[in-house]
């Protein structure tokens, strides 16, 4: 359909899953993401890692791109020794969509990032994040709800301007803020929720739109890229 923006979504790369008869290492995506963004108005096109230096070329075929949740960013990405908890990396993950977040950002691409998105998004600038955290995850596997509210004169509070509940999974979090980036929400602990860069269409969310009803946020990134 002519007009109707082309959104990117980076998916995860497991070593091993199972669909029908088979079980073989596979790109995937929850469903939802993809859903997501057509229910928003766009198209969704699947990114599985791939070459960092084919980032760019990926980018310019793309209207917007949305960096998808997922594993723990890798430490040393930000000069810390893993914590106990933290995931076991996915290198291959963090090299692509890094390389993406950087190709989005030269291009002007408008770029939304989705928890482990948002995390990238904040590391690949320089940032670095907090390794465990208790309260966020009610129980593996289950998403937990909490309030997120906006901070004034944001993007985001543009998007959603009142203090909303919001699906979500996550134990580790934003600490020091990449320069550049300023925090557009918060929950009621203090944590960061959402981030945002003050040129161009740049937002991440530490929740899960995709596990919830309220589309403002991805149709706010479907328009930019329209």
């Amino acid at each position: 359909m002519a007009g109707v923006p082309l959104i990117g979504v980076s998916t995860y790369l497991e070593p091993v899953a199972s669909w029908r008869v088979w079980e073989a290492e596979a790109a995937l995506l929850p469903a939802a993401y993809p859903r997501l963004v057509q229910r928003a108005g766009g198209i969704a096109a699947m990114l599985p890692p791939d070459a960092p230096s084919r980032a760019a070329a990926a980018v310019a075929r793309l209207d917007a791109l949305v960096v998808s949740g997922g594993p723990d960013v890798d430490p040393a990405l930000y000069g810390a020794e893993p914590d106990p908890r933290t995931d076991s990396p996915a290198r291959e993950r963090d090299a692509w969509e890094s390389a993406l977040i950087e190709a989005a950002l030269s291009a002007g691409v408008p770029l939304l990032g989705i928890c482990r998105g948002m995390q990238l998004l904040n590391v690949t600038l320089g940032g670095t994040l907090v390794q465990h955290m208790d309260g966020h995850v009610k129980s593996p596997g289950v998403f937990g709800t909490h309030t997120v509210t906006p901070v004034p004169g944001t993007r985001y509070a543009s998007l959603v301007p009142e203090a909303a509940d919001v699906p979500t999974y996550h134990h580790q979090a934003v600490d020091r803020l990449a320069p550049g980036l300023v925090a557009s929400a918060h929950a009621e602990d203090g944590t960061v929720e959402a981030v945002e860069l003050s040129e161009g269409w740049v937002l991440g969310v530490q929740w899960h739109p995709e596990m919830g009803d309220d589309l403002r946020v991805m149709r706010g990134l479907v328009e930019a890229a329209g």
